[in-house]
């Protein structure tokens, strides 16, 4: 039995995107899904057995499939949810009963797994299995030995050639689409939503959060197109805000079956859009015959647990960790901060990974005149706070100071703080997932540099899944 250090080194001696520097954008022609499918059919094809709901989507599609996974369980139904990338530790992508799996059964699939993918790689000419491949290959098998009857499935990025587009859904939500991973989904809206909404099948409702005229446009096409009834929130779906409060905010969400009051622990006008995307997406499983009461909605929606989304840490300094990395999430953060919180001056510690719009969060943020605590988080795709010092210091910020570690830039950051004044964690979730470790003195998984290793090899033949 493979120890579980012992199955994250195996996990990580595949190719692995994640920590990959940005491909060239001719990769995108040549991805294709066979090499997950011939994967799956080895391991007896697990993705077809649960009801599914599959999510896509620039902003929110983790939250969403947070509240659809908290809701099945507590209208009791055995549960999947299988998310990426996690904070803490690689368990938490594989959830059973909104629980992430133990290390024990996580090293448990990796064995069991390993030799398929080797199969895969030595006797076919479809090459070699990525870390993301190899790991939705294990959620489904854990959601198929453990027998689940609905897997939440995130899209890992894109939607179209995504690792996890191999499944039979009952439900598609798109949450809003904006510019992210421009150089492989595309250079404008219309062609990063014909790539999200590349997730959608034939006659599958499709949920459709807010989106920009053109990114609308592309998926209603698509919806027509394999004759999807559409359900668009802010018409079919809508909510009334009842309070709003910095540790939640309650609402009626109005659906197309009923009301359905809720108290949500996650603040920010968007977690209204998500909460509603998931409650469209549960409608739909009423309709099918599944049991979902409405206290179940209100009482799943109510447990939701989904760290470094506008989370409150501290309250004296306020201290908050968000996961915003693109300028559409960042301008909105900005903006729902002051509905839910009290503060005067705003510290910003920030990292960046190097194939974001780095330069136009930037701008976004010198607005707010922070002091700011420049950072770089352990992923070897960050941008080094020197870099990112020069960048505010153009913007004419003085108050700029740099840490090679998120640790200490937290430490300053308190240091020099006022009781009043807003420590906000922003611009990667690998920045906020640091100093939320530092604050919550929660032991992270640290892993090695492994870019050179990789370095020889095709890449132009992996999945851009993962």
């Amino acid at each position: 039995m493979l120890e579980y250090q012992e199955s994250i080194d195996h996990l990580l001696s595949l190719i692995d995107f994640e920590r990959q520097l940005p491909r060239t954008p001719r990769q995108k022609h040549i991805f294709d899904l066979r090499r997950m499918q011939g994967f799956l059919e080895l391991l007896g094809n697990p993705h077809y057995s649960p009801v599914t709901i599959h999510i896509a989507g620039t902003k929110g599609k983790g939250s969403t499939a947070a509240y659809c996974d908290s809701v099945l369980t507590s209208a009791g139904f055995r549960t999947g949810f299988y998310s990426s990338p996690h904070l803490h530790s690689f368990c938490e992508r594989i959830r059973i009963d909104s629980e992430p799996i133990t290390p024990h059964k996580f090293a448990s699939l990796v064995e069991q797994l390993w030799p398929y993918q080797q199969k895969i790689a030595d006797k076919t000419s479809l090459g070699s299995i990525s870390l993301f491949e190899f790991m939705t290959g294990m959620a489904f098998t854990c959601f198929d030995q453990r027998k689940v009857e609905f897997q939440t499935i995130e899209v890992g990025l894109g939607g179209r050639l995504d690792a996890t587009n191999v499944v039979d859904p009952q439900a598609v939500i798109i949450t809003p689409v904006s510019l992210d991973h421009t150089e492989i989904l595309g250079n404008t809206l219309g062609e990063i939503a014909s790539e999200k909404s590349g997730i959608i099948k034939s006659g599958v409702p499709v949920i459709i959060a807010p989106q920009e005229s053109k990114a609308l446009a592309v998926i209603l096409s698509k919806c027509k197109d394999l004759n999807c009834v559409p359900i668009l929130l802010q018409r079919d779906i809508t909510w009334t805000v009842e309070k709003r409060a910095p540790d939640h905010q309650s609402a009626i969400i109005h659906g197309r079956l009923g009301n359905y009051p809720v108290k949500i622990p996650l603040i920010g006008s968007h977690q209204l859009e998500n909460a509603a995307c998931a409650i469209a997406a549960l409608e739909i499983m009423i309709e099918k015959g599944y049991s979902i009461t409405t206290d179940a909605i209100s009482e799943g929606i109510g447990n939701v647990f989904w760290p470094c989304r506008m989370e409150v840490l501290n309250q004296s300094p306020l201290t908050v960790v968000d996961g915003a990395h693109n300028p559409a999430s960042m301008t909105l953060l900005l903006k729902t901060l002051p509905e839910y919180l009290d503060f005067d001056q705003i510290s910003l510690i920030v990292g960046f990974s190097r194939d974001k719009q780095v330069a136009d969060m930037v701008n976004i943020l010198s607005q707010l005149e922070p002091r700011v605590y420049a950072t770089s988080s352990r992923h070897p795709r960050s941008v080094p706070e020197s870099t990112l010092c020069d960048l505010f210091r153009r913007q004419g910020l003085k108050n700029v100071s740099g840490f090679n570690d998120v640790k200490s830039a937290g430490e300053m950051a308190f240091k020099e703080a006022k009781s009043n004044d807003l420590i906000l964690a922003t611009g990667s979730l690998f920045v906020a997932a640091e100093l939320r470790e530092s604050v919550l003195g929660i032991t992270p998984e640290i892993y090695p540099d492994l870019l050179a290793k990789n370095a020889g090899r095709d890449l132009g033949q992996v999945p851009y899944g993962g």
